[in-house]
């Protein structure tokens, strides 16, 4: 499983078109900081007030990640991201990266995979929900992939009708 560092700031931006909308991109000058669609629910939300919008390599593959994954084929590579979080959140987006392209999870799957994991009888599929929608790197970490009890399309910060086009793109069969 890959691991998501923890850091304690950004600095740079740089702008992806995307066929579903503007992204921006944010990092730390190492790795990856943030990811979102223009718009969508807590954009920017933990970018520094002062930024630079700015030509980095990490952008560069970054943007490459993309364009493979919009042409519908899966990137085969995770380019270094850091996430400053809690740890709760930082377990539900580990679980996130376990999910493999074109496939789903639930929301209550990844609460009972840390309830098992933490050896407590349960975990709320609600406080799952409130991590996933505060993923920073929307596509990256596929909190896309993530559904309802009953394989239903909810919650998604870029909004469903992304959500939908994302799996789709994917080919899942969820959406069929």
């Amino acid at each position: 499983m890959m691991q998501i560092n923890i850091h304690d700031y950004m600095k740079y931006i740089h702008y992806y078109n995307s066929p579903l909308g503007l992204i921006t991109e944010a990092s730390d000058g190492k790795k990856l900081t943030g990811l979102w669609f223009e718009g969508q629910k807590y954009y920017l939300s933990s970018l520094d007030k002062e930024y630079t919008e700015q030509d980095l390599s990490l952008f560069n593959q970054t943007d490459n990640w993309l364009d493979i994954y919009f042409s519908g084929e899966e990137p085969g590579f995770t380019p270094p991201i850091s996430i400053n979080t809690s740890e709760f959140r930082k377990t539900v987006f580990d679980i996130l990266l376990t999910i493999p392209y074109g496939h789903t999870m639930t929301y209550g799957e990844i609460a009972d995979i840390i309830a098992h994991n933490k050896g407590v009888k349960c975990i709320s599929a609600q406080a799952v929900g409130g991590a996933v929608s505060h993923n920073p790197i929307s596509l990256i970490i596929p909190c896309h992939r993530v559904l309802g009890a009953h394989g239903e399309l909810t919650g998604y910060a870029g909004g469903i009708n992304r959500k939908e086009q994302l799996l789709k793109l994917e080919k899942s069969s969820e959406t069929a």
